[in-house]
């Protein structure tokens, strides 16, 4: 549950980014930003270097590009597109600064520091847009955010994980309950997968995160930055929302990259079993994620709608992130105006 704010009289919404366009050279200059932060490739930085540009740089933004284009719009990319409405529509819930800056491209969090500051702001509520915690996406965010702050004398706290607060929680499953199709015989939680390492990592305990089968079930002192506990959490909350049983919905997790263990199920191998398992029928949602992007649109709603359809399942629907829907723009001004 959030804890309590201090006064604040501006707010800067932090989301990953996109790449300025879906040419090679734009996708390789974002993907070579994001695979060098530390909190990304956790790994010693002379090994990142050689691996981002020796091995992936000469070949993934290619790749990366065509997929970028089969998503993009007249606005751009998705993610950028739903982040900036959001921003929009959340000023004129709070009637107070709203500014927008990603962690990686355009805009960028420089940016939205300095224009908060030129507006006279001194205490910024920053809201990292993910519902759970990980180090490749909070701490990031939180750390350039202050860094930049203190050179322009602004105070900053931040707006701790959502995955269990209820006007998210409330908000989803309000999304969920009107976008599932009544012939869908499961629904399916795909949340950004994360390697393993990074869990034990960010464990404060040192000796409780994945260390046993059921290390998530009950809250820790872990809890607070396992990633995959948040995950089975919001998981759960929506489940009871929508009055789900257990075996009406699975959670798994996408976007494995390289040689080291994730956190499983993985959804490309669940969705290649479920139709041997008579579910022909299936709804997909990203929790994980506050606004659709290439994970959501591309990886799920193209790639893995194949995956499906070729293993023999019959229906898939993929169920929109928030993006800045009326529920989540009233739900967050709410979570925010805590503070005020």
């Amino acid at each position: 549950m959030m804890r309590a704010m201090k006064p604040f009289d501006a707010v800067l919404l932090c989301n990953l980014g996109s790449p300025s366009s879906f040419r090679v050279e734009d996708v390789r200059s974002y993907l070579r930003e994001f695979l060098m932060d530390p909190h990304v490739l956790q790994m010693p930085a002379p090994i990142r270097w050689l691996l981002v540009n020796l091995l992936i740089l000469p070949f993934r933004p290619a790749r990366t590009a065509e997929a970028y284009e089969s998503i993009w719009t007249t606005q751009g990319a998705p993610l950028l597109m739903h982040s900036k409405n959001l921003k929009e529509k959340l000023g004129g819930q709070l009637d107070l600064p709203v500014a927008l800056g990603m962690s990686y491209g355009a805009p960028s969090l420089q940016g939205a520091v300095d224009e908060l500051a030129q507006a006279g702001c001194t205490s910024v509520l920053l809201v990292p847009l993910y519902p759970q915690f990980a180090d490749s996406t909070n701490t990031t965010c939180i750390e350039k955010t202050r860094a930049l702050a203190r050179g322009r004398g602004l105070e900053v706290q931040v707006l701790a994980p959502f995955f269990d607060e209820p006007m998210w929680l409330d908000a989803v499953a309000e999304l969920y309950a009107h976008s599932i199709p009544p012939d869908a015989q499961l629904l399916l939680l795909s949340y950004h997968g994360l390697p393993e390492a990074h869990l034990r990592r960010a464990d404060p305990t040192g000796n409780t995160c994945l260390a046993r089968s059921d290390c998530c079930e009950e809250p820790r002192d872990a809890a607070a930055t396992c990633y995959r506990h948040q995950c089975l959490v919001s998981a759960r909350e929506l489940a009871k929302r929508l009055g789900f049983s257990a075996d009406q919905y699975r959670v798994s997790f996408q976007s494995r990259l390289g040689r080291a263990k994730w956190l499983s199920p993985a959804t490309d191998q669940v969705l290649a079993s479920l139709p041997r398992e008579g579910i022909d029928h299936l709804a997909v949602a990203c929790p994980g994620f506050t606004a659709d992007n290439l994970e959501t649109l591309e990886e799920i709603g193209i790639r893995g709608r194949e995956t499906f359809l070729a293993a023999g399942g019959k229906s898939f629907n993929l169920i929109p992130c928030l993006n800045d829907g009326k529920d989540w723009v009233e739900g967050l001004a709410q979570m925010c105006g805590k503070g005020r």
